[in-house]
């Protein structure tokens, strides 16, 4: 029984999904600020990157303050050494670049090692009702310009 199941556990890692169908990358998702240690976000940043270099999947970073929101994507290039990392501010519109995997992990572990009082203080603003938030998702499912 013990062997059946982790044999349908190692099926479904290769074929990319759970053993109940579902996209491996499907629960990679957290909201800021978040109660993981800093060693716990590396490896879910580790995870993503693995994820978005492997799979048609983009990561977004959606950040909130009071009366204004930027979205921050990142989608890897064919080889994943390189990301188009597109961001959108409500005041700013759209700007896109390319920009190193390094780049992208060191980013996404200072964003969702952020806390809410850091960003308040930082936009000199009351906190947000909503706090940020990171989720991998299709690249068809990301807002394009």
């Amino acid at each position: 029984m013990a062997s059946e199941r982790r044999s349908e556990i190692r099926e479904a890692h290769h074929a990319g999904t759970t053993p109940d169908g579902r996209a491996l990358w499907a629960d990679l998702e957290v909201t800021v600020p978040t109660d993981r240690d800093h060693a716990s976000v590396v490896a879910f940043v580790e995870c993503a990157l693995v994820e978005l270099t492997h799979e048609t999947v983009g990561a977004v970073f959606i950040s909130r303050q009071v009366g204004r929101s930027t979205r921050t994507q990142y989608v890897a290039d064919d080889v994943g050494e390189q990301f188009q990392k597109r961001r959108f501010d409500d005041r700013l519109g759209w700007h896109e670049t390319t920009v190193a995997r390094r780049t992208v992990r060191d980013e996404l572990i200072t964003q969702l090692t952020g806390s809410t009082s850091t960003s308040t203080e930082r936009a000199g603003e009351e906190a947000a009702s909503e706090p940020d938030t990171f989720v991998v998702k299709p690249v068809r499912e990301l807002r394009t310009p």
